[in-house]
């Protein structure tokens, strides 16, 4: 026991000793606690125990819980955080899709930092657009089916509204960039995992209340499966052997390896594109129920409406399968290129056994890559409509978002991610990592060995 908590303790010591890694997870912790903070300032002229009623007495079920779980309860609370960093999503979807149609961004994409702060100044302009959007439509939702809970005049509540939810996610993207430049990184879904987090301890106890002990135990079970499954897809790769020809540095011989002396290879990533895919169609699957408040009157979005607020109906998820599909080779392409990592292993001495240089090894990693993703989008896909599935079994709503879905691939994913950053402080420092045997692996180790 003492030998378990000894190795338990140490990689915290470590972390301690360490004053940059220990003031960049202070400064996160303090960040995410004002995060959680702004989650329960609430909007002028909302009751929020009077919205919060309404919303726990179904009428907040389906594609709005499942926004409310985003943002830790801040939707159903009327904070002035109810958009959370959604908006900010969808527009990088936007530009990013832009970017492969406009000759102008993509120039932006090629001129290094200089163009990314050009790329990244416009997302923020279009967060402001969308949110102002997504802001008048809550407002509508509120007063179609929240209306007790408004204790303000219409007019000016329309105006406040509008402008404090707009300001509450620009916010929360300047809180999200500050994390990511001086905390330990991955800001924007770390104020997503945290929202998510903040909701799992109610969840659990509510299923616990109201499920058998053993049918609550199969359900632990069958979460943890799924866990495993997750941490399955986002680490595993495809390993591709490279060999390194022999040359002078200096006064050494370098390369001349191969794989049967040294494990060299070139990893691509099952799932390179991580749970970018998922949150990229979860936000465009906002976009129909949102535009579907502004036609209360027309059957045809009356319908659309109602098929898209509810997760677990087949138009939905059909949709949302085909989503994710077409987001995983989209990103994909984004993320990883065959060309420049063919160029970067050309200009190292490294080559693919059997395939010669250039554009032959490129086409042969597309391909490779082209083969293996096409598995990972489908896996995706099955994690992410699991909610749908287990909700369709009984299991309550709010526990279901967190059977697979966005929200348990995010917590994992980010958790993952956070882990491999503290662990690079820790081996750069000459510690000793997170665990005595093997790495923490991220998402982010695409191409790592090139």
């Amino acid at each position: 026991m003492k030998e378990f908590l000894e190795r338990f303790f140490t990689p915290f010591r470590n972390i301690a000793k360490i004053p940059e890694l220990r003031n960049r997870i202070l400064y996160t912790l303090g960040l995410l606690a004002v995060f959680r903070f702004g989650s329960f300032i609430i909007l002028p002229g909302i009751d929020s125990t009077e919205l919060t009623r309404l919303f726990a007495s179904g009428q907040g079920s389906g594609l709005l819980g499942l926004l409310d779980s985003f943002v830790g309860g801040a939707f159903a609370r009327g904070s002035i955080f109810a958009l959370g960093i959604m908006p900010y999503i969808s527009a990088s979807i936007i530009v990013q899709l832009l970017g492969t149609a406009l000759p102008s961004i993509q120039k932006l994409q090629k001129e290094g930092d200089s163009g990314m702060k050009k790329i990244n100044q416009l997302t923020r302009y279009l967060t402001i657009l969308i949110t102002a959007a997504q802001s008048a439509g809550y407002v509508v939702n509120l007063r179609s089916q929240y209306s007790t809970a408004i204790v303000a005049d219409s007019g000016l509540f329309w105006l406040t509204t509008v402008f404090v939810l707009t300001a509450g996610t620009m916010f929360l993207v300047w809180l999200g960039e500050r994390i990511t430049e001086r905390g330990i990184g991955n800001g924007v879904s770390l104020i997503i995992a945290i929202g998510i987090i903040a909701d799992l301890p109610s969840a659990l106890a509510g299923e616990f209340q109201t499920t058998p002990g053993l049918v609550f135990f199969f359900e632990i079970l069958a979460l943890a499966v799924v866990t495993m499954g997750v941490i399955l897809l986002t680490t595993a790769t495809r390993k591709i052997p490279v060999n390194y020809a022999r040359r002078m540095v200096g006064s050494k011989m370098m390369g001349g390896t191969t794989t049967t002396n040294v494990r060299q290879y070139l990893p691509l990533k099952i799932n390179a594109s991580g749970v970018m895919p998922i949150i990229f169609a979860q936000a465009m699957m906002f976009l129909p129920t949102t535009i579907a408040q502004f036609f209360p009157d027309s059957d045809f979005w009356s319908a659309t409406g109602s098929t898209f607020n509810d997760f677990t109906s087949v138009g939905y998820n059909i949709v949302f399968v085909a989503l994710i599909i077409v987001f995983t080779y989209f990103y994909t392409a984004v993320a990883v290129n065959p060309r420049d990592m063919a160029e970067q292993l050309k200009r190292s001495g490294g080559f693919i056994p059997g395939i010669k240089p250039g554009n032959p090894t490129s086409e042969f990693i597309d391909a490779t890559l082209t083969k293996i993703t096409l598995p990972g989008a489908l896996f995706l896909a099955l994690i992410a409509v699991m909610p749908a599935i287990v909700a369709r079994f009984g299991v309550s709503t709010q526990f279901a978002y967190f059977f697979g879905g966005t929200s348990l691939l995010i917590m994992i994913g980010v958790v993952l991610d956070t882990l491999q950053q503290i662990e690079s402080y820790l081996l750069m420092r000459h510690y000793d990592g997170l665990m005595k045997s093997g790495r923490v692996r991220g998402r982010t180790q695409i191409g790592a060995a090139v």
